[in-house]
């Protein structure tokens, strides 16, 4: 009877304890499946009218703590090969709608002579990347051709509206996007079709050559990997006349 009782009582102890895992995340950070999702306003990112980076970054540092992404120490403290540009950058790219409009990234590599890119892009929630496209161009050294960038994202967390000025004009199938576009951005968009990208495991590549682009993160944010052919920032256009990247 003893034996018996001792055995189902730490059946259902087992029982109950793999309920509570599976109904809830601990610690919070290693997953962020129960971590509230923080929102901003673009006033959060200014102070006397001045982006200030810091506050971005902490941003960024929040949302990753919420998906359980390493904000690694070289996030903090390292410089890109200039010694200047920090290597997690961030930019409202000039807009001063941060919340609306803006990214942040990090650039692992960028070669010009093997020609691939490899980056991370994030985005807080509903923050949208500046319509732009990628032309080719020459290298100023060499005189060489340079083909226009052609790019492929996974979406490791959270999710994306994929923009892309090729496809369906189906902007209007989703309200909820179109409220969050940036003010800025409006006037000029040349992107009307939209996809939703997920998590999933699938990979989503730009749909031709020298075409209009950009992604707005979904309710939760995102975290988005980039591979690339080389980019060469002397191709870099947005439609957005005064955005500077």
């Amino acid at each position: 009877m003893t034996k018996w009782v001792s055995r189902t009582l730490l059946l259902a102890l087992g029982a109950g304890l793999a309920a509570a895992l599976a109904g809830c995340c601990v610690p919070e950070a290693s997953c962020g499946c129960h971590a509230k999702v923080k929102t901003y306003r673009s006033s959060d990112f200014y102070a006397d009218g001045n982006f200030v980076p810091e506050k971005a970054n902490q941003a960024y540092f929040d949302l990753m703590d919420r998906f359980g992404v390493p904000a690694f120490e070289a996030f903090k403290t390292d410089k890109m090969a200039d010694g200047k540009t920090p290597y997690f950058w961030v930019t409202d790219f000039a807009q001063g709608d941060f919340a609306a409009i803006g990214m942040g990234g990090v650039i692992y590599v960028n070669e010009k002579a093997e020609g691939y890119f490899n980056h991370d892009i994030f985005l807080l929630p509903g923050q949208s990347i500046c319509e732009h496209r990628h032309l080719k161009t020459v290298d100023r050294e060499t005189g060489r051709p340079i083909p226009c960038k052609m790019e492929s994202w996974l979406v490791r967390k959270g999710s994306v509206y994929g923009f892309s000025e090729i496809g369906e004009p189906n902007l209007d199938k989703f309200p909820e996007v179109k409220a969050r576009l940036a003010k800025s951005q409006l006037p000029h968009l040349k992107c009307v079709h939209v996809e939703k990208w997920t998590a999933d495991g699938r990979s989503h590549k730009l749909a031709a050559p020298e075409t209009w682009h950009f992604m707005m993160a979904g309710p939760e944010g995102a975290v988005v990997n980039e591979v690339a052919t080389f980019h060469d920032g002397n191709g870099l256009r947005f439609s957005i006349p005064s955005a500077v990247f």
